[in-house]
């Protein structure tokens, strides 16, 4: 049986330190949430179970969605930031599957670079506590600066959309740029809808498509309908047909080699947006305001690393990303980021800005040489 570790009370007395309510959340919750919007990485690992009524459930692979639904349900004012400490459950390589996290939900602040400098500042101020005069190190992303490139470089949305998903996976990420570097030819399809699909025009195919349901006898009702079924055919060829000048992909390219100190970041990013020929300033402003903020907070910005490239494998963040590790190249220790869409995505009236972070409890205590 997975225990507490000796440095709970520690941990909490520290976490309610920081202004933070204690929130109880249920072991047994509704699947989709996290099949939908938790990413590959999370949906392969979490254990699924079914309800008498069929309803999918799993056992909690993480705290995230369900404080956020929690609090939709209770229909709490904002701000407001949850804490918590409790089992999750993945499936892991060396069968550890069940294991504690802590955290901090931060909800509702609408001062963006406040709440995302207190989230690198709280798990700083826990882990040193818990872990005094070891080194530790902070890698730090931002999601919303690759949106605002990606979108910069004029792709189509749908490759847009792609590039998007796979920020943090490297390997997958290189695999969509050597694409966009030497386009795959589109698979081929024979007979009319060939030249329907190249005129582009979607009326005709999907009448085209229709009749071709209507002679085999294949109900509409059954899958897509014959609309969506050209639209998509047609999104498709133009996709796989789009093609990144050497411009555009030397841009694409450094820009995810970018990697500075914080303290030295924003000149970098400045340097290749205007090397680049980018309007990126939006995303650019709001970078410069949580370095500020940081700084502010008393973070020491040569000790915080800023990577173009790095990521989290989850689905749901929208624009900082960080993770704390003992010291460069360790472990990893605490990790988070900002969600801003996902609260109305799981249910919430009005927009809610968000931000969080977990703590990985059984690496904190392998860093103590706990036993």
């Amino acid at each position: 049986m997975t225990r507490l570790p000796p440095f709970a009370d520690d941990l909490v007395e520290t976490l309610e330190a920081l202004d933070t309510s204690r929130v109880d959340i249920p072991v047994i919750q509704p699947a989709e949430p996290f099949l939908d919007m938790a990413g590959e990485d999370l949906r392969r690992r979490i254990f699924l179970t079914e309800s008498e009524t069929g309803e999918s459930l799993c056992l909690r692979p993480e705290f995230t969605i369900p404080v956020c639904r929690a609090h939709i349900a209770e229909g709490l004012a904002t701000p407001r930031r949850y804490s918590y400490l409790g089992q999750v459950f993945r499936q892991r390589r060396d069968g550890d599957n069940e294991f504690y996290q802590a955290g901090i939900e931060d909800l509702g602040d609408p001062d963006e670079a406040r709440a995302d400098a207190r989230a690198i500042s709280d798990a700083w101020t826990i882990l040193v506590r818990i872990l005094p005069g070891r080194p530790l190190a902070v890698t730090m992303g931002d999601q919303a600066l690759f949106e605002a490139v990606v979108a910069a470089l004029g792709l189509p949305s749908g490759w847009q959309k792609r590039l998007i998903h796979a920020f943090g996976n490297t390997a997958h990420l290189g695999q969509l740029i050597a694409r966009l570097a030497d386009p795959e030819p589109a698979p081929a399809v024979a007979g009319p809808a060939a030249a329907l699909i190249a005129s582009g025009d979607e009326a005709a195919l999907a009448g085209h498509i229709a009749a071709v349901m209507e002679e085999t006898g294949y109900s509409t009702h059954a899958s897509r309908s014959p609309q969506e079924i050209a639209r998509r055919m047609i999104e498709k060829s133009r996709l796989e047909e789009t093609r990144l000048s050497d411009t555009e992909l030397a841009a694409l390219r450094a820009f995810l080699a970018l990697e500075a100190p914080l303290s030295g970041a924003l000149a970098a990013l400045s340097a290749f947006a205007d090397g680049a020929g980018l309007d990126i300033a939006a995303a650019r402003e709001g970078f410069a305001r949580r370095a500020a903020a940081l700084d502010a907070a008393g973070i020491d910005l040569d000790a915080v690393t800023w990577r173009a490239a790095f990521g989290r494998p989850l689905d749901y963040y929208t624009g900082l990303v960080f993770e704390v590790t003992s010291g460069p190249g360790g472990a990893v220790l605490a990790g988070g980021g900002r969600y801003d869409r996902m609260m109305e995505l799981l249910g919430a009236r009005d927009p809610i800005p968000a931000v969080g972070f977990s703590l990985w409890i059984d690496r904190i205590g392998a860093a103590r040489g706990d036993a």
